[in-house]
């Protein structure tokens, strides 16, 4: 077990992640952790991490890692389809599990790995790293302290997920709807899905516009419109890309007593009215409305504005979370994000997709997953090149 007050960590997949994780670790920004093992399929990878980190002992195989007896944690930096295979046979190996996002593709097998990890006693865990952003921090308390009221609308407009076709063509499992299971929204997006609801709350329905191959070469979905509907008649709207060099990051919540502005993920604007919308509406009289209109009462007089500015150093927020990871297993600190959390924006992706497939509002509450995975596994049969999925 944890030696040292250090957690074991085995990796699983040595790409992008995976390698970014391994230098978080072994440059001493996760105190809490020793990387011990490394399991990738690809014999390259195998060589490089000997090389680059000669005490670390190397698996071609992940169940064999996880059987080794070396780890007491792993991460699961793989392809989307194979998140919720790998943390079950971790989990059920008594070994946590800090999933790597999103929690997997569709939800059936979201739905399975959540059952799962219920019944053991071993943490999981998911890698929602904007979480800890001080930025949303904040204003995930601002929202939750109703400081300003009830939500009325949501909007997001995030397109700086700019691909090149390149992009796409480097591998032939990459934008396809049986290697990836999907295109933006699988991909660049699940930080924002996550975000918006976790900000704002799970949406009651969805009805969606979204265009597949539309600027690009590929099967699955480059731009996205998605309009959401909340139990309260909020509305709201979500907007992404992949086609957009000049790309858009803003995010606008309006509430009943004021409204958050973020741009770029780096600054927010908090305006706080002095009253709230309905009472200002039900007090002011015509006079009122004259001078506002002309410009002697003037619409800033109404509300108090706050900016808030968070430095965000690249790192601190996926090491932060590995450390929180570690910290939870070893003192029980709670948990940034929960791996059971990971399904709400699995199942926001998938009724995004399923809107547009069939052209209908879909429900959240009520989401058919079979009818989901029976439409996906007709876009993997069509394209001929991987296996349906059950």
């Amino acid at each position: 077990m944890a030696t040292e007050n250090k957690i074991r960590f085995g990796i699983i997949g040595f790409g992008n992640q995976g390698s970014m994780y391994a230098k978080f670790i072994t440059d001493g920004m996760v105190p809490s952790m020793a990387f011990v093992a490394l399991a990738d399929i690809d014999p390259a990878k195998r060589e490089k991490v000997a090389e680059l980190y000669p005490n670390v002992q190397v698996f071609d195989d992940y169940q064999a890692m996880i059987d080794s007896g070396q780890v007491d944690a792993v991460v699961t930096t793989v392809p989307h389809y194979l998140h919720p295979e790998m943390a079950t046979y971790a989990l059920s190996k008594g070994i946590h599990v800090l999933n790597e996002k999103p929690a997997g593709v569709y939800t059936k097998h979201v739905k399975e790995l959540n059952e799962y990890a219920k019944t053991v006693d071993a943490t999981y865990a998911i890698m929602f790293n904007q979480r800890n952003n001080p930025l949303y921090q904040k204003l995930k308390t601002i929202l939750d302290n109703q400081e300003i009221g009830d939500i009325r609308r949501v909007n997001w407009i995030i397109t700086t997920w700019w691909r090149p076709q390149a992009y796409y063509d480097q591998s032939e499992w990459r934008a396809t709807w049986g290697g990836e299971g999907g295109g933006v929204l699988v991909n660049q997006a699940p930080h924002q899905l996550d975000l918006i609801q976790w900000l704002t709350g799970v949406p009651e329905a969805v009805t969606s516009r979204v265009q597949y191959g539309y600027q690009r070469d590929i099967a699955v979905e480059d731009q996205v419109h998605a309009i959401f509907e909340y139990e309260n008649g909020a509305t709201g709207v979500f907007v992404t890309s992949t086609n957009e060099i000049i790309g858009s990051d803003r995010l606008e919540i309006v509430g009943d007593k004021g409204m958050i502005v973020v741009d770029k993920s780096a600054t927010a604007t908090v305006y706080r009215l002095k009253e709230s919308e309905t009472a200002i509406n039900q007090n002011m009289d015509v006079d009122g409305v004259v001078k506002l209109m002309t410009g002697q009462l003037p619409f800033e007089t109404l509300y108090d504005v706050e900016v808030i500015e968070e430095e965000n150093v690249w790192g601190q927020q996926h090491s932060g979370v590995l450390e929180n990871f570690a910290q939870h297993i070893l003192n029980g600190t709670p948990l940034i994000a929960d791996g059971q959390e990971g399904i709400n924006g699995v199942r926001l992706a998938n009724a995004i997709h399923l809107s547009s497939w069939t052209g209908e509002k879909v429900s959240i509450p009520e989401f058919d997953d079979d009818q989901y995975l029976a439409l996906l596994n007709e876009r993997i049969a069509e394209e001929g090149k991987f296996e349906t999925r059950s």
